[in-house]
């Protein structure tokens, strides 16, 4: 009951908002599951989600968006292997929660004043590359969808392009799951189960998200990378 419950959630929010469905599933599950056990589920669940509305978006695909991204994503991998080696993996997440808090904050800010300024460029270009790597480093993609709504002015055009990029980060990641055994056969089977309450609950954020007005839903956008970034925060805290 418990998987069911957190797919339910998750793939709503990502319905919905378009990402945050590895914070709830994760969070959901977090309490009594280990983490290497949701992990190769979630992303088998969340592969044909991200596929799904790159395909309703289609049309709001932005390739000067979409193909640097996924060039930072799969280089942000090679590093990886070194971080999660020789540096506290933790300190890094949490730094990375701490700008996606301050970067949500900024933009949350920007709603409600929209006489400010835009954001630099060089700034654009050095969240994306940060944003890239946090993602192919350790499968956090909350930063990317920061940096995707930072530049993406409606939650169509967002959700088009985050996806894409989460196709590819997905796919480098399913390969890395086989080839070092993380993806079971039983991690498998507990995905195919769960697909129709994921299929289901995807859909119902879908039409929300349609119906909603667009300015609150990316208003919720933001208000979910806040809680991400603050979840990656205290989720990594207790290292000190």
């Amino acid at each position: 009951m418990i998987w069911i419950i957190a797919a339910f959630c998750a793939f709503f929010i990502k319905g919905l908002c378009g990402f945050a469905n590895t914070l709830v599933f994760d969070t959901i599950l977090g309490f009594g599951v280990n983490n290497v056990n949701i992990s190769p589920v979630e992303l088998v669940l969340g592969y044909p989600t991200n596929v799904i509305l790159t395909y309703k978006n289609r049309k709001y695909i932005d390739k000067n968006i979409v193909i640097p991204l996924i060039i930072v994503v799969i280089l942000g991998s090679l590093p990886g292997a070194f971080v999660l080696r020789y540096v506290n993996a933790n300190i890094v997440k949490m730094i990375f929660g701490v700008m996606v808090t301050l970067v949500g904050i900024d933009m949350l800010y920007r709603e409600y004043n929209s006489s400010t300024g835009n954001s630099h460029k060089v700034f654009n270009i050095t969240m994306g590359i940060l944003a890239g790597a946090m993602c192919g480093m350790f499968g956090v993609g909350v930063l990317v969808a920061a940096f995707v709504s930072r530049i993406t002015r409606t939650s169509s055009e967002f959700k088009a392009n985050l996806s894409m990029v989460f196709i590819a980060e997905n796919t480098f990641r399913v390969i890395s799951y086989i080839a070092l055994g993380v993806m079971t056969f039983d991690s498998i089977k507990q995905a195919v189960i769960l697909a129709p309450v994921m299929l289901i609950s995807l859909f119902l954020g879908m039409k929300c998200g349609d119906v909603l007005n667009e300015k609150l839903v990316k208003k919720l956008v933001i208000i979910f990378l806040i809680i991400s970034g603050v979840s990656m925060v205290v989720d990594n805290i207790g290292i000190f």
